[in-house]
């Protein structure tokens, strides 16, 4: 693969790490060198097909960088004002219409969704309790999407109802308010009490009363709408990576995770939000409601918060608020630092792209840090041995890079269920076996035995799927997506809960990307 200089417009410095506003044209471009060298270097080693960036400070667009292709089988080169799939950067347009809606007395935070969605029912009776802020902060009990459809989307108005129509089986994972879950099934359903309370389907009411005002005229929650001259090709791994063969969209999932938008674009959206809700007069929202969007209401691991929707950490000892998004073919993020002034945008047309490590490195070069290199995904190193040289080579290849190179590569169970997913997604769930099998030797956790019990469910092997469940339910006694899976192979019928058990979770869900080649991530 032939990789290209970024081609980057630096159009004025007042960063951190790079001293006044009034900073000499050398040190101006040393930063912008800076900023494409490190760039270059990511995307030559984890083998990106394409990516761009922009930073914001102040007032200023003070850096857009675009890399690579747009395509793999066209070879275009990539630019900064092309669309990207923006995944689960769209739930702060979510929380943002919401809020607009509470604004003007449309929406009580605290009043249960059934009383905007009278048809809102899920196979629990709790779900009658569960209110406006626990869907935003992820604190509802409800499970998460496990297949978007991506090769199946909806594009007309009723696809939101239907989906929230179709909801009645799911059982919840926990009682409303008890535990932090992150649920893209959640904000789907809000984009369903937006439509349903303005009266306009949600993705025209975030056009009209979101992107549009803030000048952002390319970006669209509907991808049909979208300019085919501007648009990306999504790429995954497939021992290599290579051009997706469909595009993420599925409009009963618009909400969580279908807005198109380019980084220079959201640099508009950073600059309204640093604004606390302005930008060149035209206000989306009181400085009031980031009291609202941006203080803790629930934690979401030892670094982590999250108000509603937006995720609260730091860099550096600097207070952070953003998200990141990853769904097949894409992956994002989305990062201000208020107290500084400052918007990093990620945008990558690979879902393998570590957009969260990369936005590191950006913020550590702006406030005068060596930046983080990325590690190499170990899984990708594990595949391409188990495929030319078979199974037990390619043990000993891990275990030669876990004593040799360890810190050079990501370690972790989902570096095998990638391979192992990679397997599944092509109709060789036997490797996939072995792969699984191999990676609950070294991580004997749920996540792993509930992997290899999928596969063992998918070869038709009833009694070690029940086996590998059943471990996996040990671990994790009280989750009801564990009996339900027990339950349903041993040929008894799931009760409808009332008051079951929660589920106690124990950690949250990995960065993106995630391993399954269907599942949407971001966090």
């Amino acid at each position: 693969m032939t990789w290209k200089r970024g081609v980057f417009g630096f159009l004025a410095l007042a960063l951190t790490g790079f001293s006044t506003p009034d900073l000499e044209a050398q040190d101006r471009e040393e930063l912008a060198l800076a900023l494409d060298s490190y760039i270059e270097a990511v995307m030559e080693r984890l083998e990106i097909p394409g990516l761009t960036l922009a930073v914001t400070r102040g007032e200023e667009v003070v850096y857009t960088g675009a890399f690579g292709v747009r395509s793999l089988e066209s070879g275009e080169p990539m630019r900064a004002e092309y669309l990207f799939h923006m995944a689960s950067v769209s739930k702060p347009f979510v929380a943002t219409a919401v809020l607009q809606l509470a604004e003007q007395g449309r929406i009580d935070l605290d009043e249960p969704v059934v009383t905007y969605l009278p048809y809102f029912e899920l196979a629990d009776e709790r779900y009658r309790e569960i209110t406006v802020r626990q869907m935003l902060n992820h604190t509802s009990g409800m499970p998460d999407v496990d297949d978007y459809e991506w090769d199946k989307p909806e594009y007309d108005d009723g696809a939101a109802e239907r989906y929230v129509r179709s909801l009645i089986d799911e059982q919840m994972i926990a009682a409303p308010g008890e535990l932090w879950r992150y649920s893209n099934m959640a904000f789907d359903v809000m984009g369903d009490v937006i439509a349903k309370v303005s009266g306009r389907p949600f993705e025209i009411y975030v056009k009209e009363n979101i992107l549009n005002p803030l000048g952002m005229s390319e970006s669209n929650f509907l991808y049909a709408e979208t300019s085919e001259e501007l648009r990306t090709t999504g790429h995954v791994w497939r021992l290599e990576p290579v051009v997706s063969d469909v595009y993420p969209y599925n409009r009963r999932h618009a909400p969580s995770s279908t807005l198109n938008s380019s980084v220079l674009e959201m640099t508009n959206w950073a600059f309204a939000n640093l604004n606390r809700g302005e930008l060149n007069g035209e206000r989306i929202l009181t400085e009031e409601s980031y009291e609202t969007l941006w203080t803790a209401s629930a934690q979401v691991d030892e670094d982590r918060h999250v108000g509603l929707s937006w995720f609260l950490g730091s860099h550096r000892g600097i207070e952070t608020v953003g998200h990141s998004g990853g769904d097949r073919g894409y992956s994002s993020q989305f990062t201000l630092l208020p107290a500084e002034g400052i918007g990093v945008i990620v945008a990558s047309n690979y879902d393998r792209a570590p957009t969260w490590t990369i936005r590191d490195g950006v913020l550590d070069i702006l406030l005068g840090y060596e930046p983080t290199m990325p590690k190499r995904h170990l899984g990708m190193a594990f595949a391409k041995e188990y495929v030319e040289q078979g199974i037990d080579a390619a043990k000993a290849l891990y275990r030669r890079i876990e004593a040799e190179a360890a810190d050079e590569y990501e370690f972790g169970d989902r570096q095998l269920a990638m391979v192992g997913w990679y397997f599944m997604d092509h109709d060789q769930v036997d490797q996939a076996i072995e792969v699984f099998r191999f990676n609950v030797q070294l991580f004997p956790t749920v996540g792993p035995y509930y992997e290899l019990a999928e596969a063992y469910e998918a070869n038709g092997n009833r009694e070690l799927a029940i086996e590998n469940y059943s471990k996996a339910l040990e671990l994790r006694p009280d989750s009801q997506t564990l009996k339900k899976k027990l339950a349903e192979l041993r040929g008894i019928e799931p009760p409808r809960s009332s008051s079951s058990p929660s589920t106690i979770v124990t950690s949250t869900p990995p960065r993106c990307p995630s391993p399954k080649p269907r599942t949407p991530c971001g966090t």
